[in-house]
């Protein structure tokens, strides 16, 4: 017994510690935060912007406090916002000599790649040097690393230049061996967001349409390592044709695809060679999120604003609405319109600037946000840049703007409309042997009940719902655009354009990044001096900590397991909390 008290009171003395000393380095932590929050950085003389390039490229810079206080997650890289920032200010910015692109693993959509990879030829025009250096290239991280005036890479490295493909996935034989079938209604040709469900194969006009961008999007690709590494675009489709990344790097050296083989010491003493440093001595960096807070001596504060407001991810009418994407960020309408609402309303706002990357979702979120736009416009120029995707439901919230403005590589358009109900009666009452009876008041009192397929009355009321949805969804666009119904209909179907077929189309206005979309907003809006203001606003670090499930943890190891694949299969998961109609994409694009 004496033993028994003696382990217990050590075992509860122990836990008493740890708990001390973790509510400390907590404590600790936070103050840090607290004190860094709203600090800006400063730049030594002799500095470079080192900028890691091993991760997903998102819109947005998305820190987790609580996972790095924790230790449940590693600090992601950062944001295109934050990194096309720190490359603007790095190239004015007297103390930086130049930039070391590092670590090029990179993924992203093909436009949110080509908005990093402008900006550091727009680097470039300042006289500085870029230089790059990785063990590994993926594709993504080779095309903005192609740039650079140094590509160096391990001599037992890899350079992965292979060429595009999607490979969307198809669940319909998956589904019924359960029992499951489900009921589709749509308009569009293209709109064949429906397939994975209905097909076992892409139908022809999907596989037209696919084909269409990603050869659209592969030429944007071939051109401009083209032109970085004077390498002659037929010799680019021969080298990807033979899948490079399987050869010996000294075959990357010899075709031209780098300039050296080294390794990371070799990539250092360059740059002190560069930076005109001794052997002894050390580099001084900076990341790109201390430069995109570090302060532009010229930099007056106006009293004129251009809005850029991000509108990112899966489109849902309120924020408890599931997304199939997860925790992922989400565009939700009644958020939105207030949002806009405020903007409208505020002086100081002269023009906004709608950052659009998403695929869709919800039409009816779509058009309360198509409506609070509308209003917007009435009182303040409404411009809108596209990012990855703005498609679908991007498409629709995008259409009624003064001016359209897209990557050459954005995926756009897919005006169209459907809807998905699952029929899960074989699966209960065959497969598993439930039985269903039921009473009623009225005729449909019971329809979309799990026990038993829909009707011919009900599939034709559902297919009516759907027509109307499309009729709205393409007069938004022809009045927006100033176009013909009957062109709007021609160009529409649901497919898919990238922003430079889009441009030919009438559907967008000029090609450009967000910088681009910014100075025609302020045109429009007839302001010269004017500063930049974000929104909607980051939350406080205190507030993420506090709003973090342990389902977000979870929700990102799928989606790094999953990858491209992850969004197709929280569809399934999440289809019966989804709007019965739905502007959606096609499919994932999975574009790799």
């Amino acid at each position: 017994m004496k033993g028994f008290l003696k382990y217990t009171l050590a075992s509860l003395l122990a836990l008493f510690l740890f708990t001390i000393v973790s509510t400390i380095i907590m404590i600790v932590s936070f103050a840090g935060m607290m004190a860094t929050d709203g600090m800006k950085a400063s730049v030594k003389d002799n500095t470079i912007l080192r900028i890691d390039l091993g991760g997903i490229l998102n819109e947005q810079t998305q820190d987790d406090p609580f996972a790095m206080i924790m230790g449940a997650g590693e600090e992601g890289i950062a944001g295109l916002q934050t990194m096309t920032e720190a490359i603007k200010r790095a190239k004015d910015n007297k103390h930086i000599k130049g930039i070391y692109l590092e670590n090029a693993i990179l993924s992203g959509t093909p436009a949110t790649v080509q908005e990093l990879r402008q900006a550091l030829v727009e680097f470039k025009k300042s006289g500085k040097f870029i230089i790059a250096y990785s063990d590994t290239y993926s594709q993504s991280g080779y095309y903005i690393c192609s740039v650079a005036d140094k590509l160096m890479v391990n001599p037992e490295g890899i350079v992965d230049w292979h060429g595009l493909a999607s490979m969307p996935m198809f669940f319909k034989d998956a589904m019924a061996k359960v029992g499951v079938k489900m009921q589709v209604f749509k308009v569009g040709t293209f709109k064949s967001a429906v397939e994975p469900f209905t097909n076992t194969e892409m139908s022809e006009a999907n596989r037209e349409q696919v084909t269409s961008f990603l050869s659209g999007i592969w030429k944007n690709m071939l051109n401009d390592v083209s032109k970085s590494r004077k390498i002659s675009v037929e010799k680019l489709n021969t080298l990807a044709d033979e899948y490079v990344a399987l050869h010996a790097a000294s075959y990357m050296l010899e075709n031209n695809l780098v300039d050296t083989l080294t390794y990371i010491d070799g990539a250092k003493a360059y740059l002190k060679q560069k930076m005109d440093l001794d052997e002894d001595e050390s580099l001084s960096f900076i990341s790109p999120k201390e430069m995109a807070t570090v302060e532009v001596p010229e930099y007056k504060e106006q009293d004129d604003k251009v809005a850029i407001y991000y509108a990112v991810g899966d489109i849902v009418q309120t924020s408890n609405g599931m997304s199939m994407s997860g925790n992922s960020p989400q565009i939700v309408g009644e958020k939105v319109i207030d949002d806009l609402r405020e903007l409208r309303e505020d002086d100081d706002v002269k023009a906004v600037v709608l950052r659009v990357n998403s695929g869709g979702g919800s039409a009816y979120a779509s058009e309360q946000i198509w409506r609070e736009v509308e209003l917007l416009k009435e009182e303040k120029p409404v411009v809108v840049s596209m990012g990855g995707m703005a498609a679908s439901g991007g498409y629709y919230i995008s259409c009624g703007a003064n001016k359209i403005i897209a990557e050459p590589t954005t995926l756009t358009g897919s005006i169209g409309i459907f809807g998905m109900i699952p029929d899960m009666s074989e699966l209960m009452t065959q497969k598993i042997g439930v039985k269903f009876d039921v009473v009623k008041t009225n005729a449909l009192s019971d329809l979309g009940a799990i026990g038993r397929p829909m009707n011919a009355e009900e599939c034709a009321l559902m297919q009516a719902m759907v027509e109307r949805g499309y009729e709205t969804f393409t007069g938004r666009v022809a009045v927006g655009r100033k176009m013909d119904i009957a062109k709007v209909k021609e160009i529409a179907e649901g497919r898919v354009w990238t922003g430079e077929q889009a441009k030919e189309l009438g559907l967008v206005d000029q090609l450009g990044d967000l910088e681009a979309a910014v100075k025609v907003a302020a045109k429009l809006a007839k302001v010269e001096k004017y500063n930049t203001v974000d929104y909607p606003k980051p939350e406080l670090w205190f507030q993420s900590l506090l709003d973090k499930k342990k389902s977000g943890y979870m929700e990102a190891e799928m989606r790094d397991i999953m990858g491209e694949y992850y969004t197709t299969f929280s569809l399934l998961r999440t289809i019966k909390s989804q709007d019965k109609l739905q502007t959606r994409i096609p499919f994932e694009p999975n574009i790799q």
